[in-house]
């Protein structure tokens, strides 16, 4: 079984910019400038962003050394387990890798529409976190941006989108439904893998690819319709989707790989057409 390691050991930061501090009411916060923008963190090390270490509600300042904050750098709040509520000020255009990894108790986040771009692991392991709405700025979805966030249970997907990278919402337990704007041309690899919970998913005619277990594991899925615009099912896309009953393969696909509906033993009927020209080892092996 595959594990997701967005953050596998610590490493040494080589830090181009001189780290800052001011206190702004009663939290000392750690930021870089870099020209006329500051970014709160310390170049991206583990060093906390903010001391103490931040409870209850946090307002992110939207300046510090007279510069606006334009940037949440990587791990700047990583491990703040007290963390319940954070607003981030509209100056901010990125949220860096790992920024709110693991705040276990951040049950709401505001993402204002300045920001375009959610790193990976940004959110991974908020388990405590419920819905988040992703603002039309954002372009991309990072690589386990809200990985094992075990209770999100709805997330708005804006049209500005365009992929949802790898592991995105993996683990996600607690999503029931989701739906995928005509923006997005690929769903990646594990995308939604084990979200047992989804029920109903949304994949509309823009999407081109489904990634290698994009929904694997996915057992509480009964019903997926797959667009005219995908050309191929990927290996073990829905491997696992025991709930699955039935699915319509489009005329645009033109192969079904390896292991793409393993163990979907609620399978009852499947529609494959003509420009199927090959279906790959173990496509719809346990179907029983």
């Amino acid at each position: 079984m595959r594990k997701l390691t967005m953050v596998a050991a610590a490493f040494a930061v080589a830090l181009s910019l001189k780290a800052d501090t001011e206190k702004v009411g009663e939290y000392t916060w750690t930021y870089q400038i870099n020209g006329d923008k500051a970014e709160i963190g310390n170049g991206g090390s583990w060093a906390a962003a903010v001391s103490p270490a931040p409870t209850g509600a946090l307002t992110i300042p939207s300046t510090l050394g007279g510069k606006p904050v334009t940037g949440i750098g990587d791990y700047a709040f990583y491990y703040c387990s007290g963390l319940t509520s954070v607003t981030i000020p509209d100056s901010v255009t990125s949220i860096g890798k790992a920024a709110f990894q693991r705040c276990s108790g951040l049950t709401s986040v505001t993402i204002p529409d300045s920001v375009t771009g959610i790193g990976e692991g940004a959110f991974a392991y908020c388990s405590g976190l419920t819905s988040v709405t992703i603002p039309d700025s954002v372009t991309g979805i990072g690589e386990g941006a809200f990985a094992y966030c075990s209770s999100l249970t709805g997330v708005t997907i804006p049209d500005s989108v365009t992929s949802i990278e790898d592991y995105a919402f993996y683990g996600c337990t607690g999503l029931t439904s989701v739906t995928i704007p005509d923006s997005v041309t690929s769903v990646e690899a594990s995308a939604f893998e084990g979200c047992t919970g989804l029920t109903s998913v949304t994949i509309p005619d823009s999407v081109t690819s489904i990634g290698q277990w994009a929904f694997y594991g996915c057992s509480g899925l009964t019903s997926v319709t797959i667009p005219d615009s995908v050309t191929s099912v990927e290996a073990s896309a829905f491997e696992g989707c025991t709930g699955l009953t039935s699915v319509t393969i489009p005329d645009s696909v033109t192969s079904v790989e390896d292991f793409a509906f393993y163990g979907c033993s609620g399978l009852t009927s499947v529609t494959i057409p003509d420009s199927v020209t090959s279906i790959g080892d173990f496509a719809f092996y346990g179907c029983s």
